[in-house]
């Protein structure tokens, strides 16, 4: 569904292409926001009670609900791949998180973060056409903030040779497992940031005390990854304010590890009360408030959508620009997350088998709405 109506877009903006600067004003800019592991059942428009999603549930009152909406993927990269390529998983080059381990240690998050050559996912071939590719061609200009991962960073399968203009964020979905990383890229340029290498999985020292917010400390550093790439987004917007313009926003958002600043996630610890910490045993990092950090972290995806939007009716683009809200698959079972506690996944089963990974409704019917500035 969600190919078939892009395309519609995609060819539409050619036949509608003219040499009169008029004209461009008429193709619509596209924002696509792609959510990382949000369950169907995490928005409040869904019926998600311990959440709020204001901006999400405001943009569905008014915009069109897809209650049957199903990703092409249950995990990360092939449904990246599939959004991008309008292939099915039978024609998909990419159907799996393939690490491309044949290169050496990849899995070794320090050493990945500091040798571009271990970092990165199995690229695309390089005449792959993708979404982007045909947008350029039809005058957009293209950008993709947040999430890559198909394909490495010295290889031609990099978002500037895949269609997009611009790119900030992370190339690497294993370098993602850190919220807080060593370093993000802005085209084809590393760029490090103010956080030491905290390596995944890295538990709390054998002696720190458990429900002593400092013992947390390691894991909340300086720069705030899906901070950086939100002002991105919104620059993005702003320097192509002037042309038809498609950002795909592939937000880190809501996936694990729990991190998320203590200014974000203080108005659910004093909402959820005492909880058990989550000591990192199922991976990730360990946090003392895990469902306060979770909730946490969807709020903040939803906040970051009401500054677009926000953005879009400053610059006086919200008539000419379709909004799509959805995620690359459903809710995750893993790294502290209570998918119990908050439904994640109603009214389909919650939890392991039945979720992320999985070809149940948990993990791939996912939420999706679009909001059509055309239409009012």
């Amino acid at each position: 569904m969600r190919i078939i109506l892009l395309a519609s877009i995609v060819w539409t903006s050619f036949f509608s292409c003219s040499e009169k600067k008029e004209s461009q004003v008429s193709r619509p800019n596209i924002v696509f926001i792609l959510a990382d592991d949000l369950g169907y059942g995490e928005v409040g428009y869904q019926g998600q009670e311990k959440i709020k999603t204001p901006t999400i549930d405001a943009l569905a009152a008014t915009g069109k609900i897809f209650t049957n909406h199903y990703t092409a993927a249950p995990v990360c990269a092939p449904a990246r791949c599939m959004l991008l390529t309008g292939k099915h998983g039978g024609h998909a080059y990419i159907r799996g998180n393939d690490e491309w381990r044949e290169r050496g240690e990849v899995w070794d998050y320090a050493k990945a973060a500091q040798d571009p050559n271990l970092e990165g996912q199995r690229p695309l071939p390089a005449n792959t056409q993708t979404l982007a590719k045909l947008l350029q061609s039809a005058g957009y200009k293209t950008g993709i903030l947040g999430k890559w991962g198909l394909g490495a960073p010295l290889t031609e399968s990099i978002p500037t040779k895949m269609g997009f203009d611009y790119f900030y964020g992370y190339n690497c979905q294993r370098q993602a497992h850190n919220l807080y990383p060593p370093h993000l890229w802005e085209n084809e340029n590393k760029i490090q940031l103010n956080n030491e290498i905290i390596v995944p999985r890295t538990l709390l020292d054998s002696l720190a005390d458990p429900n002593d917010p400092k013992s947390y400390s390691k894991y909340e550093q300086q720069d705030y990854a899906p901070d950086l790439i939100h002002q991105k987004a919104l620059d993005f917007i702003e320097s192509n304010k002037d042309e038809p313009f498609f950002l795909y926003y592939a937000s880190p958002l809501p996936h694990v590890p729990l991190q998320i600043p203590a200014k974000d996630r203080t108005g659910y610890v004093n909402a959820f009360g005492d909880e058990p910490p989550y000591d990192g045993a199922q991976g990730y990092f360990p946090n003392q408030n895990p469902r306060a950090a979770y909730a946490a972290m969807i709020t903040k995806l939803d906040e970051q959508i009401g500054e677009i939007k926000q953005k879009l009716d400053d610059l006086g683009l919200t008539e000419n620009t379709i909004i799509v809200i959805t995620s690359d698959n459903g809710p995750t079972y893993t790294g502290g997350v209570d998918f119990d506690f908050f439904e994640s996944s109603k009214p389909f089963t919650n939890g392991y088998g039945r979720t992320k990974g999985f070809v149940y409704e948990g993990g791939i019917r996912v939420p999706m709405l679009w909001s059509i500035g055309l239409d009012k």
